[in-house]
C-alpha cells in the first residue's frame, strides 16, 4: 500500500492522513457496496441515495428540499423523482402548504427497497471480520466519535 501524497510536518497530521487514506481505500476501493446496491435495486446509486433520503425523512420532502439534501439542482431532482414514481417507489403530490410546490413520500414498495439498500450498504467489508474483537471495539468507538456530530 502506498503512502498518501500529502504529508504534514506534524506527526499527528501524518497519522491522520495515513488513517484517512487507509479508510478511503477500505471503503471506496475494497469494500464499496454501492455496486451491489445498484445491481439489487436496478437503478443508479444516485437514485438509491434519493430513495433512501425520502424513506428516512420524518416529514414529506419538497422537491426543493430533496435537491438541497442531494446537492443537485431542482430539474435533476425532478427527473430522479419521476423515475422513482415510475417504479412505484415514491409518490408526488401537491404541497398543502404551497400548492405551487410538490412533496415526495415513499410508498410501501419504496420503503422495502430502501431497507434492502440499507441492508446491503451496512454489510461490512470482509476485512473487518478478520480483526480481533479488541481492535473492532476500538474501531467502533473511534468511528462512533467521528460521526457523532453528523
Amino acid at each position: 500500500m502506498t503512502e498518501p501524497a500529502v504529508q504534514s510536518a506534524d506527526p499527528s497530521g501524518d497519522v491522520a492522513a495515513r488513517a484517512w487514506h487507509n479508510l478511503r481505500v477500505l471503503m471506496h476501493e475494497r469494500g464499496d457496496r454501492r455496486r451491489a446496491a445498484t445491481e439489487a435495486l436496478g437503478m443508479s446509486f444516485f437514485r438509491v441515495k434519493a430513495l433512501r433520503c425520502i424513506a428516512a425523512a420524518t416529514t414529506p420532502l419538497t422537491l426543493r428540499d430533496l435537491a438541497e439534501v442531494l446537492l443537485t439542482d431542482r430539474p435533476y431532482a425532478t427527473l430522479v423523482v419521476d423515475d422513482l414514481v415510475g417504479r412505484g417507489l415514491v409518490e408526488r403530490s401537491p404541497n398543502p402548504a404551497d400548492r405551487r410546490s410538490k412533496i415526495v413520500t415513499v410508498t410501501e414498495a419504496g420503503r422495502g427497497a430502501a431497507a434492502e439498500a440499507e441492508r446491503i450498504l451496512d454489510t461490512p467489508p470482509p476485512e473487518l471480520y478478520d480483526l480481533p474483537a479488541e481492535d473492532l471495539a476500538v474501531l467502533d468507538r473511534v468511528a462512533a466519535r467521528l460521526v457523532a456530530g453528523c
